[in-house]
């Protein structure tokens, strides 16, 4: 699968190729503000212009976008509970989990 970087910019989020830069796609979301973006599995969380949209991370497909009523349009900062913890990439966290658990079936009792 390739690796991709997602880009909130002028009302847009767009889906770039990691390696090659070049763009895959780009949703048109609202307005020409900046956009907030936030990569939550196969999902990306995106704000702007005061609402929050969910996209396919393949795809840029909207999923459900919500106007956050009554909240005004400012700048709106993203958590997600189920985003990523770790600040290493995938394969670093994996090698790291595969050496921990070959450490510990190796450990002679004491």
């Amino acid at each position: 699968m390739a690796q991709l970087v997602y880009v909130g910019i002028h009302g847009n989020v767009i889906c770039l190729d990691r390696l090659t830069g070049n763009g895959l796609w780009v949703a048109p979301l609202k307005g020409s503000d900046f956009v907030n973006v936030l990569l939550d599995g196969d999902r990306v969380l995106a704000t702007t212009h005061g609402e929050v949209f969910c996209l396919d991370a393949a795809t840029g497909r909207i999923l459900w976008h919500n106007e956050l009523a009554g909240q005004g349009l400012g700048l709106a900062a993203i958590a997600a509970s189920s985003a990523a913890t770790s600040s290493a990439p995938p394969a670093e966290k994996q090698r790291r989990d595969e050496a921990a658990a070959a450490a510990s079936t190796s450990a002679v009792p004491g």
